[in-house]
């Protein structure tokens, strides 16, 4: 048993990476102490890499398949190693494997906002999220430039670093895009196109090779968000005149029921016309002369006088309505519900 557990200890004659986790992206096979075996097997499966390494310096790398290790096939540890002949003993040599799967569903998105120049609002702050997706394509450049010599290295590990990379080339993006922010959520397709066009250089560097890279979502800091709101608000509600007209119109057949209503509602509505007005222009950025006319609001605004005769009260509001209908502040089935409420309170 100790004979046995002695060599076993020296020499290895069976290289694989039999259960890799879908998180690791490079595994280095145990050696330790053990030498390999002349003629040893060295099998790689699919969505795999293998790859030796003499004393930091990438050797042979391996595709999916199963080896039998010689000269012949390791040209370049050959070379490192010197050997001139067929080699017949043990050797030491680091073999590292690399998972090629493709890494799916990887978030990205800005810490901070990125000032980026847009063309309706000049330097505006944009957050953006989104997803990508990336694969192992050189094995040997991503050892080089990325992971080095260590035990296991994990895909955890090079999110943050590929997130920065993609951040920096947003405000790019952005900007030679010659997408306005307000068509961006309708362009997202071609922003992203363009995001990808950008990154998959500065990928392939690093070994990488970018599958997908999509834009979910571009958005305003919170601050920018509501001046936004109210600006889109502004267009939503249009003539502020025309929307407390047809306010007051609204309102008139339940004020037409209660005495003095139609007067008051006469009064409200020359009011909330000018304040209408007022606050159209204030949007607008102009400065309004107040009007110079009036919307004949004086016999609708005149107060009914203190106990007057119950006829001559009715009679006025009869005429209040049809000025109201004449100029097309209320509708004809509007002026003949208020109308007959005036009639019935006359004949009684």
């Amino acid at each position: 048993m100790v004979f046995k557990s002695f060599i076993k200890k020296q020499f290895i004659d069976v290289i694989q990476w039999p259960n890799p986790e879908p998180e690791v992206l490079m595994w280095r096979f145990p050696i330790q102490d053990e030498e390999i075996q002349n003629g040893a097997s060295l099998t790689v499966r699919d969505s795999q890499a293998a790859m030796f390494v003499d004393e930091g310096v990438t050797a042979d790398v391996f595709q999916a398949g199963t080896f039998k290790l010689t000269t012949q096939n390791l040209p370049v540890l050959t070379n490192l190693k010197n050997w001139s002949k067929l080699f017949e003993s043990p050797f030491k040599s680091d073999v590292y494997f690399f998972n090629l799967r493709q890494q799916l569903s990887r978030r990205w998105g800005t810490s901070q906002p990125v000032t980026v120049r847009d063309a309706d609002f000049g330097a505006v702050a944009l957050r953006a999220f989104g997803m990508y997706s990336f694969r192992i394509a050189d094995p040997a450049l991503f050892f080089k430039e990325v992971t080095g010599v260590t035990a296991e290295y994990r895909g955890e590990q090079l999110e943050e670093q590929l997130r920065n990379v993609a951040v920096t080339q947003l405000a790019t993006a952005f900007g030679t895009s010659n997408i306005p922010f307000l068509d961006m959520a309708a362009n997202q397709v071609a922003l992203s196109q363009k995001m990808t066009e950008l990154l998959q250089p500065l990928f392939a560097a690093m070994g990488l090779l970018l599958e997908s890279f999509n834009v979910e979502s571009v958005t305003l800091p919170e601050a920018l968000q509501k001046r936004m709101d109210e600006r889109m608000g502004m267009g939503i509600v249009g003539d502020l005149s025309r929307y407390t007209q047809y306010q007051t119109a609204q309102a008139i057949p339940i004020a037409a029921q209660n005495e003095g209503g139609v007067a008051g509602i006469g009064a409200g509505l020359a009011a909330g016309m000018g304040m209408g007005n007022a606050m159209t222009a204030a949007m607008m950025g102009q400065q309004v002369a107040p009007p110079a006319q009036p919307v004949q609001a004086a016999p609708v605004v005149a107060p009914v006088a203190a106990a007057p005769a119950a006829g001559e009260d009715l009679a006025g509001k009869l005429t209040q309505l049809k000025t109201l209908l004449d100029q097309g502040l209320i509708s004809q089935a509007d002026y003949d519900t208020a109308k007959a409420e005036v009639i019935k309170k006359i004949t009684g």
